[in-house]
């Protein structure tokens, strides 16, 4: 600060000075001698910069108070009409007609200086990161192109105030209902009950999209209609397949959460690919949903948070893109619950092993199994449902429709015929090996990567290619072992199905050798998420509804299975809540609703908080005051907090855990340590046995207090394709989300 005593002592000396400083701001470059403006910035609000599809994207710029000031172009045309100060305050604007791969968008002032970011844009059809996509692919016959693109369609349901009509029922603009409901909104807007059902296409298969619309009145992207609550739920499928032609979104309407849902003003949507049944490959269930979650953002406006729900394979899309994407939900709400397909792939191999076992041993004349003794080696109440699991009722392959017309098995058979395959086209590996493959492994291919050459079967090597890896394995597995040291299967019945078990080839028919895990599809399965490490699902609020399945593939323990990957991985399950009862799958008749309603009240809070705190943080701080594990009584009321006892909901194993395997049964390929014969006591062998044991763990058995080969954590955002479309097998991550970056003043760089 200068003396305020201070005087020049001459005037001629101020003048001078004055004169002096006038030749200095002549020479200021424009930047310092216009007027100051803040930095600009430029953010893609509907998706990463780097992930645009569609030819648009939803942009805001920012300061807002010189935004009218700034020239906006693409490319070097001008777009700055499509931005304006909308209700939210921010400059914004939806820009379109990008053209695919990268478009330079710039903000700029009089002299040059702003901020610049490149939009990459994809096609509609897809992919955004998933890879090349799979062929060959059937659209709907009514596509524009080969990417099944087609403009969407609309209609319109209502809610009914008669008391004997149940669910929606189609309404007519044109002549409208007179018996039409009112629903009021959790944000306290009260409309007519009618909602607007959107089904498009997008990355080559169908979505759909639900929301509350009064017809007639306009919605825009910056002005929705005023019972838009800005929350949208994804709604699933069930199963575990791969399919090769366009499908059905699962419907948005006839849930119970979904429909009250909408009644609240929420958004809900599906899509094809993420219903497991016909896609169940976490990257391209992913990519539907970034996709159609940037196409809302666009078209009715942006999203305060998403849910998921789902039973089945809709559990395990939540469950798997929760850890490999964080961010495409903010809460979950899996019923009937799996972590991911590729640890529940042991379980679903040991069991066609074991069943194949028992099957040709009453053949071959070996040990006699009783049906508890067959029961007890698989972990399960009784061997029958094993069958049920598989879905098999004759284990000599090749598996068909006719020999495994259910279950789990036929999404992992290679030779089962898949929609969109022709029997022409079918893989065979005698008469057609180039043919499509129909397992849930080929579809996974860029994720997996494939075989080595040198464990090539004969039909890889007449084709010239490996076929995708299978990342499980069951050398030094010992199968039976809890059984055994129970008195409940004998040293003759152990040593027997431990020599016998053998293993599955490529194609998944048994043989006698024990599987050795592919590589590097083991590695690549834990760094994609295949296998869910649960490394990044801190960052999701859970609510997971467990009913009794005993024994059977939705057995309860897999919910347990995600928590003690959670307790591993953090030390704590605080994001994650079990709510268990009797009513088998979903545990009660309203658990998906009261969870909706509970999740709901969890993420508000969550997105009200404005501490600077984590976002794992702020999910555990922010659990609503006595939301934790409950019991319920399967018709809608809540017996107690806490777990149900197990005598309500009991906890079985696999095979994998009778053989020792924790209950996160996540290393699909186990270290070894040598056989050791004292370690089986008071169980005791003849020399005979001891010496068959030898020679079938050679390299020595499981030892589950180890991690698994190979076992590393889930890599988050990762991408299966370089900037020109090729594969990138086992994916490279895509990084932190693009920022704009400043431009400087024209003439800036010159010195003063």
């Amino acid at each position: 600060m200068l003396n305020p005593s201070w005087r020049s002592p001459l005037p001629t000396l101020r003048l001078a000075a004055l004169a002096a400083f006038g030749v200095l701001l002549l020479a200021v470059p424009p930047a310092f001698a216009a007027k100051h403006h803040r930095g600009v910035s430029i953010t893609v609000v509907s998706s990463r910069a780097d992930l645009v599809s569609g030819g648009s994207a939803l942009v805001a710029i920012s300061p807002t108070n010189e935004a009218r000031r700034l020239k906006v172009t693409v490319d070097g045309g001008t777009v700055t009409k499509r931005f304006a100060v909308r209700a939210n305050k921010r400059f914004e604007g939806v820009i379109r007609g990008l053209k695919l791969g990268r478009n330079e968008l710039r903000a700029t002032f009089r002299n040059g200086s702003g901020a610049r970011i490149a939009l990459v844009n994809h096609p509609s059809g897809g992919p955004l990161f998933s890879g090349p996509q799979v062929q060959p692919w059937v659209c709907q016959p009514t596509a524009t192109d080969a990417k099944c693109d087609q403009a969407p369609t609309y209609k319109y349901l209502y809610m009914s105030t008669n008391p004997t009509t149940t669910g929606f029922q189609p309404y007519d603009p044109g002549d409208p209902a007179s018996d039409v409901a009112n629903t009021t909104t959790d944000q306290g807007v009260t409309v007519p009950f009618i909602v607007r059902v959107e089904t498009g296409y997008m990355d080559r298969d169908q979505y759909q999209i639900t929301t509350l619309f009064q017809p007639g009145k306009p919605w825009t992207t910056f002005n929705p209609q005023r019972q838009f609550n800005h929350k949208l739920l994804i709604l699933h499928g069930f199963g575990c397949a791969a399919q090769y032609q366009v499908g059905n979104a699962p419907s948005t309407t006839g849930d119970s959460a979904g429909d009250y849902a909408l009644g609240k003003g929420f958004m809900t949507m599906s899509t094809a690919l993420d219903n497991s049944s016909q896609d169940c490959n976490v990257a391209i269930q992913a990519e539907s949903l970034v996709m159609a979650k940037e196409y809302i953002a666009k078209t009715y406006g942006t999203l305060r948070y998403t849910i998921g729900t789902g039973c089945s394979g809709g559990s395990l899309a939540q469950y798997w893109i929760s850890n490999a994407y964080p961010g495409v939900y903010q809460g979950i709400l899996p019923t009937c619950s799996f972590p991911d397909a590729w640890t529940s792939a042991t379980q679903v191999a040991d069991y066609a092993l074991l069943e194949h076992y028992f099957f040709e041993s009453t053949l071959t004349g070996g040990p006699a199994w009783s049906q508890s003794q067959e029961a007890a080696a698989e972990g399960i109440p009784t061997t029958s449902n094993a069958f049920v699991s598989v879905g098999c009722t004759n284990f000599s392959p090749p598996y068909t429709p006719s020999t495994c017309p259910t279950g789990y098995f036929y999404g992992a058979v290679p030779y089962w015929p898949c929609a969109g395959v022709s029997a022409q086209q079918l893989y065979n590996a005698q008469t057609n090996p180039a043919g499509t493959r129909c397992s849930i492994a080929d579809l996974a291919k860029n994720l997996l990567g494939p075989e080595k050459p040198s464990v090539w079967t004969a039909a890889e090597k007449k084709i010239g290619h490996g076929f995708a890896g299978l990342p499980f394995d069951n050398v030094g597995v010992q199968y039976g072992l809890t059984a055994l040291r129970q008195g409940t299967i004998t040293p003759a019945q152990f040593v027997d199905l431990n020599a016998h078990i053998g293993g599955a080839d490529v194609d998944l028919n048994p043989v006698a050798q024990r599987r050795v895990a592919d590589q590097p599809a083991l590695g690549n399965a834990y760094r994609t998420g295949l296998i869910n490490e649960a490394n990044n699902l801190n960052q999701t609020a859970i609510i997971d509804c467990r009913g009794p399945n005993p024994g059977l593939a939705h057995d309860s323990y897999r919910a347990f299975a995600v928590r003690a990957r959670l307790d591993r991985d953090f030390g704590t399950h605080a994001n994650q809540v079990i709510w268990e009862g009797p009513e088998s799958l979903e545990a009660d008749s309203q658990c998906e609703l009261n969870s909706f309603i509970a999740m709901n009240r969890w993420l508000g809070t969550i997105a009200n908080d404005k501490r600077k705190l984590s976002l794992p943080q702020k999910i555990t701080r922010d659990k609503p005051t006595g939301l934790g594990d409950e019991c319920w009584n399967g018709s809608g009321v809540k017996v107690s907090d806490g777990l149900c006892p197990s005598g309500v909901v009991p906890v079985y194993g696999t095979p994998r855990t009778v053989a020792g395997d924790p209950v996160t049964t996540d290393d699909n390929k186990c270290q070894l340590e040598p056989l050791n014969r004292s370690a089986y006591a008071p169980t005791q062998f003849t020399d005979a046995e001891w010496s068959q044991l030898q020679s079938v763990f050679p390299q020595g058995v499981c030892n589950y207090d180890k991690p698994g080969v190979d076992q590393r954590p889930t890599v988050p955002w990762l991408t299966y394709q370089t900037a020109s479309g090729k594969v990138v097998y086992g994916g490279r991550p895509l990084g932190p989300a693009p920022v704009s970056s400043p431009l400087a003043a024209k003439g800036s760089h010159r010195r003063r």
